[in-house]
């Protein structure tokens, strides 16, 4: 498939790209810059990862990007987006790299590509494949045989797609980043040795190889590129660290052109945190224009300029210093001055102002925002309880203990551990109190007793990794225990002294579970990736007497079709009295939802998931904890979608 997908890359590449004769951008050392074609260059760069909008939309970032006044742009190339299990690549639709990478040029950009293979960016896992880590050896972002044996083999499927784009074969890529930030994490130099090599095996010397890292002297030392012909250091920081001590630092290693490859127009949002991160518009747009101004003609890329959504179940999560599990949310629109839905608002203004005064402005108006529509409320008329539906269970397994996703070949979504004995008791015919105890909850858990929710734990709030619950049988229970775990996204960014510092971090029950203080052995484990479409017959029309499952329910709605002729426009849903779940429209993964915790409140939805063919919209919520919906009337079953994005 490789081969194949190269083939198709040169063709369109001979199609679309120009002569190349004169292409050369290359690093001059006599005036410490850039020279673009012979002549003197400076880049403005905005990051807008392709990955967290829709393949059709793309062309929309872009043309507002290059009206900003920004002459390039940067993006990662996460892994786990591509190589979905060892060897199964895939580079179609939305993850058409390709196709972003000559879009890019077609809009007047340059590109600054980072592809790992590590990246963070507050993505699964840092990009890394969960696969990766069946290897119970295997040593992440090290000079590890068994961990290069894998970067090397994915390297030589992605760098053949990358050489024909590159800006000396007439593409748009001027400089290919190194690793990311490695320097917070490792001090391997024959890592990032090992790394510069393939990367110059498969796209040549004449690309410049770049290293980021913070302006911190022992991240550079440890993180920065080895230095030779057409390589160049490169740090981040942001509106609170001093420009003129950060390139100081940088000038100690790097006499060539300083760049800052992050400078931080917003910041990431955790679940949980009181209030959306902000960072003040004319501050940021003072501090661009005060380090743009500098003599030494600094270059800069604004991390972010379109941020986007982390749909599905792509957005990772952090373990910082002081060891506590944070994921991130939904949106990261990371205040950007292209919101999550790609609209230009005030920061964008002020930046596009102040990069007027150092490069020309393409022609033309900004294009305007796009089309919001507010569709109303949608009632849930369906359901499908969790436990009772088999074909949403992608593999069974039953063993001594639970075993985690990656024991399953499972790499997002939810696993049911279901004990195979009755829990044990003196009698059935009074209640009894048991003390149950998850060990390595990884990441946040529903405790069932005969499909009744005892409790939930999560991670965050774990002691040492270990969970207590009480946990209560009724009179005549028949002690059926099942446990519904969910992966909150994998640990994307650790630091060099914290508790995870090898970034592995299984997903699932990962060291028994008890009971009153006894390990339970012999359960099923059941992979429930929730990677498919719903088919009509796993639903029923909601009862109109009794009572639902108390959770672990899926509930479907439909959004009547749109007039003939309309289009489809952006909107958001809003899950208001809902708990926590994830919620697809038309079968798209739009993301995890958790109204009860702060900050996100609504969803994104793009224009492009919802049909304009006429027929209606299919909306899915699979609520984990508790919905608003009651019988008989289920009054309150109901989602709404709305104009605007809501935080808290």
């Amino acid at each position: 498939m490789a081969s194949s997908l190269l083939i198709s890359t040169l063709l369109l590449v001979a199609y679309e790209i120009v002569s190349v004769s004169s292409k050369s951008f290359v690093i001059n050392y006599e005036c410490k810059c850039f020279l673009k074609d012979g002549q003197p260059f400076r880049y403005v760069s905005g990051s807008f990862h392709y990955a967290r909008v829709p393949s059709a939309l793309w062309g929309d970032r872009l043309k507002k990007m290059r009206a900003a006044g920004l002459n390039a742009l940067q993006t990662y190339v996460p892994w786990n987006f591509h190589e979905i299990s060892p060897g199964e690549y895939d580079f179609s639709g939305d993850r058409n790299l390709v196709n972003f990478l000559l879009q890019a040029q077609q809009n007047d950009l340059l590109v600054l590509l980072r592809p790992g293979p590590y990246i963070d960016a507050e993505w699964e896992f840092g990009g890394f494949p969960s696969w990766l880590i069946k290897e119970d050896d295997i040593k992440l972002r090290t000079f590890d045989s068994l961990y290069l044996k894998y970067v090397d083999k994915w390297l030589s499927t992605l760098l053949p797609l990358i050489n024909p784009l590159l800006y000396q074969n007439g593409g748009p890529i001027v400089m290919i980043q190194v690793e990311n930030e490695y320097g917070s994490y490792g001090c391997d130099r024959n890592y990032i040795s090992h790394l510069e090599g393939k990367f110059r095996e498969f796209l040549g010397d004449e690309i410049i190889l770049y290293s980021t890292d913070g302006c911190y002297e022992d991240q550079i030392t440890c993180g920065h590129i080895v230095k030779s012909k057409n390589t160049l250091i490169t740090v981040d920081f942001g509106v609170k660290d001093d420009p003129k001590k950060c390139f100081e630092i940088l000038s100690n290693y790097e006499n060539g052109p300083l760049v800052n490859s992050e400078f931080y127009t917003g910041w990431i949002d955790l679940w949980g945190e009181s209030t959306k991160s902000k960072v003040d518009s004319n501050i940021l747009a003072n501090t661009l224009d005060k380090m743009l101004a500098l003599p030494e003609n600094i270059s800069i890329n604004l991390y972010m300029f379109e941020g986007g959504t982390n749909f599905g179940f792509h957005a990772g999560s952090n373990v910082p210093i002081n060891g506590s599990f944070s994921p991130v949310i939904t949106s990261y629109d990371y205040d950007a001055p292209l919101t999550e839905a790609g609209d230009p608002w005030e920061k964008f203004t002020l930046i596009r102002e102040v990069i007027s005064k150092y490069l020309p402005l393409p022609p033309g108006p900004v294009p305007p925002a796009s089309s919001k529509t507010a569709y109303g409320k949608v009632k849930m008329k369906e359901y499908a309880w969790l436990f009772d539906t088999p074909y949403l269970v992608t593999k069974t397994v039953v063993a001594d203990n639970p075993l985690t996703f990656e024991e399953l070949d499972q790499s997002y979504g939810f696993v049911i551990y279901r004990y195979n004995h009755p829990l044990e008791r003196l009698t059935r015919s009074s209640p009894i109190t048991s003390s149950l105890t998850l060990s390595g909850i990884h990441d946040r858990a529903n405790v069932f007793i005969d499909s009744q929710l005892q409790g939930i734990v999560q991670r965050q709030e774990a002691n040492g990794g270990n969970m207590t619950i009480v946990i209560h049988q009724s009179a005549g229970s028949h002690g059926r225990l099942a446990i519904l775990v969910e992966n909150e996204g994998r640990v994307c960014y650790t630091e060099r002294g914290s508790k995870s510092r090898d970034l592995i971090d299984h997903k699932g029950i990962l060291n028994g579970i008890f009971l009153n203080g006894t390990l339970l052995k012999d359960w099923t484990s059941q992979s429930v990736p929730m990677n498919m479409s719903f088919p009509d017959d796993i639903f029923k029309s909601l009862p109109s007497s009794g009572a639902l499952p108390s959770s672990a329910i899926l509930f479907r709605g439909l959004l009547p079709a749109f007039p003939k002729g309309s289009t489809a426009n952006d909107t958001f849903l809003l899950l208001d009295g809902w708990s926590k779940g994830v919620a697809f429209i038309n079968g798209f993964n739009i993301g995890r939802y958790w109204p009860v915790e702060p900050p996100q409140v609504t969803l994104y939805v793009p224009s492009s998931v919802l049909r304009s063919d006429g027929t209606a919209n299919e909306i899915v919520v699979f609520e984990q904890d508790k919905s608003p919906c009651q019988p008989p009337l289920y009054d309150n079953c109901l989602v709404s979608f709305v104009d605007k994005p809501i935080f808290k």
